[in-house]
């Protein structure tokens, strides 16, 4: 079986380049016959890669321990589901998934776009085949998954790693691999039409409905990596900002920003420049994020491992993305000017302008943070850590600013807005975010200002949203007479992108308010013993007893603990240690969560001593935050209301009377503040009980855990022994009146800090993000002002009108041309 899957890749890499070839060639002579034959040599390679996943699979699933990657991943006590997806647990593995799923894509996109995309597609073929060649080209020379012992065969394997032997690893990789994957589809388009010259808006249409099915996979990745993060790592968190993570964020940054503004590209023909550069940086920064996870250049938990070898292709790889894709728009450059002008800095298009430059910073810094600690260090000889405290101050100004731009960009009108438009459209999403705001502060939830706003920013835009709705539904019944159900289905499925966009805003809104509600997350340790109770805000805590169980593949040791509240058991819950046989020293934390609406209630096991039934347990209650994955339902129901096909939506289109559709909506939302939400304050001089508690908390959530676990003290976990000693002594410190600085000392002085010190030279890591942000925006701001002065080529005509139902009409109208 190894020898076959060696072939099949080694033919895999000459019919690819064949392609390729083919197609450049067939463009260039115009030669039909070869261009039909670089198209069948497309889907040829999907069927040998095809050979090749199925070989690695049956070597699985049979247990051929003389391949190496085999013995590595898989053991005979895995289930069968495990044998069957530690096909991309691996480095070798994953790279093979990558080329495999990215020739069934081209395959896909060749054979839809044969016939209307003639004159770029040789070109697109051959960007993808490049692409594909290249990691063909590093699995068959470096990273071959086929490859054996040389002498003997291992009786046994390893295993998969038991952190991935999980439901959500399981499918968050294939869905971040679908979005590294899917991303190539748009970027070779774009190529396709730079390199050709046919710079239309027909490679759009091409690669819109690419681009939203990459986003909506990219979205579930993130958000099944932060339920895994969630329920296995048992620190509490979701989020840690680590290397890899960001990773992942970053490519949905910029794609957001291209699904913004290609809308302005289809209404106004402009920033086709803008369109492009932000295609081909998507593109880039899947390539970024795979380097990050596969050649060690990061440390993170996520990552495979250092190979400078793989570092040093994908660094020659990148640059040349660089250079080609960069010095075709260069080339191209005059045959792209904006047809549309900007007319007014009040105007959706000057919001979409804006929303795409945060997004844009945003990624900035994110990027900045990863490099950072390794650019600082080569600069200054010392190495400064950029975690969890230093994105979260960095990216909550930003991530308000985003919230207040979903909410906006529906509100303003196209070319020009008039003082009479905004006060119609400002007037109840205004007013309740201003009652929510005051009714926070009437409630006593001023720990966090952040999240205060964040409260009523979403409160503004979810009414945006619930206004444009019923508007739309409005305009409707008055049309065609029918009821509001009928009306609201019918207005629907006409305007299935802008009301698609509208109801993944509503779930942008509700994970926005699950990131709020992390600023007030408590948490306690405790040590259990049997019948011992423990009160922690409205739950009572009964610790019944430790059990040791074991099966074929783990032993388990489980806290049983029964959960009651007003003297009545609610719940029995049971969080666990496990111990896989053959990873002894990686035991999975289980966690026990009660879920509800308002908060979580989540429990993890630490040490333990089975001999006298004692156990130490860390309990976090986490309000909202089951918020987050309601959130993402709605943007999965939300994506699947704009990619309904044409033909599913005729027969009931049919059907229904044709009405009235409300304006256009602000296209994908945002999910960039994944943050804490939470600010210190300063110390204060007097020691007091007080003091000393927020003093602890501080430190806890920035400073890391002396024990090289490279988690924050506070979330380092009972499980690990030395955090639980560490947070002790911070505590006799406080007490003792120890300072903040000589606490940071005893942990490890700056080296420990999760965030770059504030004075002297350090300075300069927290501003250069937001004085770039600035310089560039300011840039961004004189350009706008400066195109839209410039003079008309007629007369605008005045369009102030007081009839609100005239205006609805009228849009209505106006948005079928749109459909």
């Amino acid at each position: 079986m190894a020898a076959f899957g060696t072939l099949t890749l080694l033919i895999a890499l000459v019919v690819a380049t064949y392609s390729g070839v083919a197609s450049i060639v067939g463009a260039r002579r115009r030669s039909q016959r070869l261009l039909d034959s670089g198209r069948a040599a497309a889907y040829t390679l999907t069927g040998v890669l095809g050979l090749s996943s199925i070989a690695i699979w049956y070597a699985f699933v049979t247990g051929d321990y003389s391949i190496k990657y085999v013995q590595r991943y898989s053991d005979a006590s895995s289930p069968l589901f495990y044998k069957i997806t530690a096909y991309w647990g691996g480095l070798d593995g994953s790279i093979l998934w990558w080329a495999f799923l990215l020739s069934v894509f081209a395959a896909i996109a060749i054979h839809t776009n044969r016939h209307r995309q003639k004159e770029i597609l040789p070109y697109t073929i051959a960007t993808l085949m490049v692409i594909i060649d290249f990691f063909l080209f590093t699995i068959v020379f470096f990273k071959n998954p086929f490859d054996t012992f040389l002498t003997g065969t291992p009786s046994a394997g390893q295993g998969l790693n038991p952190l991935l032997q999980n439901a959500y690893m399981v499918t968050h990789p294939p869905s971040l691999y679908t979005v590294l994957v899917g991303m190539a589809i748009p970027y070779s388009f774009a190529m396709g039409a730079l390199i050709s010259g046919h710079l239309d808006d027909g490679w759009i249409a091409a690669v819109r409905r690419w681009t939203l099915i990459s986003w909506f996979f990219l979205s579930m990745g993130l958000t099944l990596g932060m339920l895994w993060a969630y329920e296995e790592l048992g620190w509490g968190g979701f989020w840690g900002w680590d290397p890899v993570e960001n990773a992942g964020l970053l490519p949905w940054l910029t794609g957001t920003a291209f699904l913004h503004s290609v809308m302005v590209q289809e209404r106004r023909s402009m920033m086709k420049v803008w369109n492009f550069t932000l295609v081909i940086l998507t593109f880039l920064l899947t390539i970024v994020g795979t380097t990050m996870t596969r050649t060690g250049i990061v440390q993170s938990v996520h990552a495979f491992g250092q190979d400078n070898t793989l570092l040093v292709l994908f660094s020659a790889f990148m640059l040349l993305i660089v250079v080609v894709s960069f010095g075709f728009m260069i080339a191209r450059l005059p045959e792209l000017r904006a047809r549309g002008r900007l007319e007014s800095l009040v105007s959706r298009e000057a919001a979409f302008l804006l929303n795409n430059w945060v997004l844009l910073f945003s990624a900035g810094v994110i990027l900045l943070g990863n490099m950072l600690p390794t650019v600082w260090e080569k600069f200054t000889g010392n190495r400064i850590n950029v975690g969890l405290p230093y994105y979260n101050k960095m990216m909550i100004p930003v991530g308000l600013i985003l919230l207040f731009l979903t909410g906006v960009g529906p509100l303003i009108a196209w070319k020009k807005a008039t003082t009479s438009h905004l006060k119609y459209q400002f007037v109840w999403p205004g007013a309740a975010g201003l009652l929510t705001l005051i009714a926070c502060l009437a409630t006593g939830l001023r720990e966090s200002w952040a999240a205060v706003l964040s409260f009523s920013l979403c409160a503004f835009t979810a009414t945006t949203i619930i206004q444009e709705f019923a508007r739309g539904v409005s305009v409707r019944k008055k049309n065609t007479g029918s009821d509001v159900l009928t009306s609201l289905l019918g207005m629907v499925i006409r305007g299935r992108r802008r009301y698609g966009g509208y109801v993944v805003h509503v779930g942008i809104v509700l994970m926005f308010v699950g990131f709020a509600g992390q600023a007030y997350q408590r948490d306690r340790e405790i040590s259990a013993s049997a019948g011992k109770e423990e009160k922690f805000g409205r739950y009572l805590l009964r610790f019944d007893r430790l059990a040791h169980e074991e099966d074929r593949q783990k032993e388990m040791i489980t806290g049983e603990v029964s959960v009651l509240i007003d003297g009545k058991v609610v719940d029995h819950m049971r969080p666990a240690r496990w111990y896989f046989h053959k990873h002894e020293k990686e035991p999975t934390t289980e966690v026990a969560i009660r879920r509800s609406p308002t908060e979580d209630l989540y429990i993890t096991l630490g040490n333990y001593d089975l001999a006298n039934g004692t156990a130490a347990m860390k309990i976090v209650i986490n309000p909202l935050v089951d918020w987050i994955w309601c959130g993402f339902m709605l943007l999965a129901l939300g994506t699947g209301i704009a990619l309904l096909p044409e033909s599913v939506l005729a027969p009931i289109t049919v059907r229904l009377p044709a009405g009235a559709t409300a304006r256009e909506g602000a296209g994908a939302a945002l999910l960039v503040l994944l943050v804490a939400l939470g600010v210190s304050t300063p110390a204060r001089a007097a020691v007091d009980p007080a003091f000393v508690e927020h003093e602890q908390k501080w430190i806890e959530t920035n400073v890391f855990c002396p024990c090289n676990c490279r988690h924050l003290l506070g979330a380092c976990g009972a499980e690990c022994a030395p955090g639980p000693e560490y947070r002790k002594k911070v505590h006799d410190m406080l007490e003792a009146g120890k300072t903040r600085d000589e606490i940071v000392a005893f942990l490890g002085g700056s080296s420990a800090l999760a965030a770059p010190p504030t004075t002297g030279i350090n300075k300069i890591a927290w501003a250069l993000p937001y004085g770039i942000g600035v310089a560039g925006a300011g840039v961004l701001a004189f350009g706008a002002w400066r195109f839209s002065k410039r003079t008309p080529a007629a007369t605008d005509v005045p369009a102030a009108r007081a009839d609100h139902d005239m205006e609805d009409r009228l849009d209505d109208e106006l948005s079928r041309l749109d459909q």
